[in-house]
């Protein structure tokens, strides 16, 4: 099918971007900003929904031909969404981008590591796949992946306890692009998606908590086996596959078929969520109550490694500024604004690195800017 090119829009236009990172990226990330409902346990909260288009085959069999006329169409559609005021889309081509700007994209949480090398689920595919991302900005909080595991992978990402503002917000975009794409639903089973588990709605709901407290209470693995129980999914601070550094948790529903909007959100705003953060205030209320010194003296050496370190990898930087993010919410310390805590969880991140340095840095490199970042940002 061929369409004229769209019209030129300022909105769509990225300017100079900073090394490592796709133009229009320059500012923080919103989800990181630390406010927001039950923000003390909660950092972000996020809503994805998975959409294909009517008539073409699912990603997993799928032809190159087919993959580059989906990403054609995805494409024009969304640089033609109606924006408000002072907002724009990026468009960022990951086939065509460089390894540390797809890096810093995952990092930022706007696209998945197995979109990042062009992998699809079924373990085919290389980087010069066609696929791509479109972010809304300035506030970052919207984006949409197109060629992932399926044709569309629409996502809302706020800060705090916030996952009925981000549904509204796919919703919204949801609507936008069925307005002029066709988009592949059966009247008995829903939208149709390339993974059986999320057929029907296609929503994937998932919260991001910090959960030292369990941890340092020894409660932490019977919580998960709860989750567990509850057919929930549990993964590190960079989703699937990630490592839970700094007791970062992402906690998500795995399945959709026969299962509301409004029942999802239900259980897991309603019922689990609420329940999973009680459980880490009881034990933030422990730690600081009988072990109050022990921990105060715990999250003052985190600190302290942080003021003063020369080399630091990222797992043990992550652990520390848990530490150090618990002794600000517990009011252990004093005079360490909580969001330069947030922002290091980015900025000691390998490509984010690299976009503060400006220059490519092997890991010796790296380890001793992560030192050198983490001195300055948090100098007494």
């Amino acid at each position: 099918m061929s369409e004229p090119d769209p019209p030129t829009d300022p909105r769509t236009t990225p300017g100079p971007a900073p090394a490592g990172e796709p133009a229009g990226l320059e500012r923080e990330a919103e989800w990181l900003r630390g406010r927001g409902d039950c923000s003390d346990v909660v950092i972000s909260s996020r809503v994805r929904i998975a959409r294909n288009l009517a008539g073409f085959p699912f990603m997993t069999t799928a032809g190159r031909t087919d993959r580059l006329q989906i990403l054609e169409l995805c494409k024009r559609r969304l640089l033609s969404l109606p924006m408000g005021a002072g907002q724009r889309v990026l468009w960022v081509s990951l086939q065509d981008a460089r390894a540390d700007e797809r890096d810093a994209l995952v990092e930022r949480q706007l696209i998945s590591r197995n979109h990042a090398k062009g992998k699809l689920s079924s373990g085919r595919g290389s980087t010069d796949e066609p696929r791509g991302v479109a972010v809304i900005l300035p506030e970052e909080r919207v984006s949409v992946m197109v060629n992932e595991e399926d044709h569309l992978r629409l996502q809302s990402i706020r800060s705090g306890l916030a996952l009925e503002e981000c549904l509204a917000d796919v919703d919204r975009l949801d609507d936008e692009l069925e307005k002029g794409l066709d988009l592949a639903f059966h009247p008995r089973f829903g939208y149709l998606t390339a993974c059986p588990t999320n057929v029907g709605t296609g929503l994937r709901l998932s919260v991001m908590l910090h959960l030292p407290g369990l941890k340092m209470t020894g409660e932490l693995d019977k919580a998960s086996r709860a989750a567990h129980d509850m057919g929930l999914a549990i993964r590190g601070f960079h989703g699937e596959g990630s490592e839970a550094n700094g007791e970062f948790y992402q906690i998500s529903n795995q399945t959709t078929l026969g299962k509301s909007d409004a029942l999802l959100m239900r259980e897991l705003n309603d019922e689990i969520i609420p329940t999973m953060i009680g459980y880490e205030r009881h034990a933030r209320e422990k730690l600081l109550g009988d072990r109050r010194d022990a921990t105060h003296d715990t999250v003052a050496r985190a600190l302290g490694t942080l003021r003063h370190a020369r080399l630091l990898r990222a797992s043990e930087a992550m652990e520390l500024l848990g530490l150090v993010r618990l002794g600000i919410v517990g009011g252990l310390l004093d005079g360490v604004p909580i969001g330069r805590v947030h922002g290091l969880l980015l900025g000691i991140q390998p490509a984010h690195l690299q976009r503060i340095t400006g220059k490519k840095l092997q890991p010796r490199e790296r380890r001793s800017a992560r030192a050198e970042l983490c001195r300055a940002r948090l100098a007494p």
